[in-house]
């Protein structure tokens, strides 16, 4: 019985020391094959062009494929369910923005908990906005936009790329701030609200300035005003709308998460490439002439709580908007 006893203790004590040792080892080798980055928002919008651009430059340092796939609808929670229901083994990765804090705020049962269900890797890239409109609007500034909306009240349209996104919480901002109600259009993500605003089907939005700003060279649309405190070095004749509108600012970032319980030491590897990514200078001129500004966090756990606290934030907006789950 006492060799019995005696073998189970070193038994135990084997596995005890095993179970430290394996995951260590799951990690050195990781990956072992391809990787999936789940963008939830169709293509052309900014999160998957920055996605896309990770995921490339990624591959390489990895030695496996990082694949994107595309996986929207339901305001982004179709593709967040899928990966905060994946195993926690980092072979299932996803992009986030302020949506997938927002998205499940704006739901009565929401099918999963952004703090709870995901680990943080690491923020990717800050975007400032800009209030656009379609040419054919009759407006040449925020001051004219607010004149035209206060005489029109609620009969002008302004697209968004789903609820609680950020084109959504600038405008309900804007109207309260502003004091007028410019009607909302929600869109299943940027991509196609773009279009329809390139097409004059919606006349107003507040956009990426990534994406709208060759719109914007090209004559398509009309900027009104940027969101960041003060104007931009891309744009240095448009105004920041806080010189109209005292106090406004808003902004969107754009960071990468994985499945709550996914090891550390695979966070801090992808951590790594991501770090990588926003520190090659031809990559960070690029993004910087689009208006990206690429900034990683120091490490995946500073992401993590930049989340819970960011998840807090936003909560106590939405309240003070008066905007309540659907």
């Amino acid at each position: 019985m006492k060799q019995l006893a005696k073998l189970a203790v070193a038994t135990g004590a084997l596995g005890t020391a095993l179970g430290g040792v394996i995951p260590d080892a799951q990690a050195q080798a990781y990956p072992t094959k391809p990787i999936r980055l789940i963008v939830s928002v169709q293509p052309g919008g900014n999160l998957d062009m920055i996605g896309r651009s990770v995921a490339e430059k990624a591959s390489a340092g990895l030695g496996q494929r990082m694949i994107v796939e595309n996986r929207p609808g339901a305001n982004s929670t179709i593709g967040l369910t899928s990966v905060a229901r994946s195993a926690p083994d980092g072979y299932t990765l996803v992009m986030v923005a302020q949506t997938a804090l927002i998205a499940p705020m704006m739901m009565r049962n929401p099918p999963f908990n952004p703090v709870r269900d995901f680990a943080g890797v690491s923020l990717i890239a800050t975007l400032p906005q800009m209030l656009v409109v379609h040419p054919s609007l009759p407006v040449k500034s925020v001051k004219d936009l607010i004149a035209l909306a206060k005489a029109r009240p609620t009969e002008l349209n302004a697209g968004t790329s789903g609820n609680g996104s950020g084109s959504h919480l600038a405008l309900e901002l804007f109207n309260r701030m502003a004091g007028v109600r410019i009607t909302r259009i929600p869109y299943n993500g940027d991509g196609p609200a773009i279009i329809d605003l390139l097409g004059g089907q919606v006349p107003v939005k507040f956009d990426n300035l990534s994406t709208s700003l060759p719109h914007v060279r090209g004559g398509k649309l009309r900027p009104l005003g940027v969101t960041t405190p003060t104007r931009t070095a891309l744009l240095p004749e448009v105004p920041a709308i806080s010189e109209m509108v005292p106090g406004f600012q808003t902004s969107i970032f754009n960071g990468m998460m994985a499945p709550a319980g996914t090891p550390p030491e695979i966070l801090a590897r992808v951590h790594a490439e991501i770090v990588k990514f926003v520190q090659t200078p031809d990559i960070r001129k690029r993004f910087a002439n689009q208006g990206v500004e690429l900034q990683s966090s120091t490490r995946p756990e500073e992401f993590t709580a930049f989340i819970k606290t960011e998840y807090v934030r936003l909560g106590k907006f939405l309240e003070d908007l008066g905007i309540k789950p659907e």
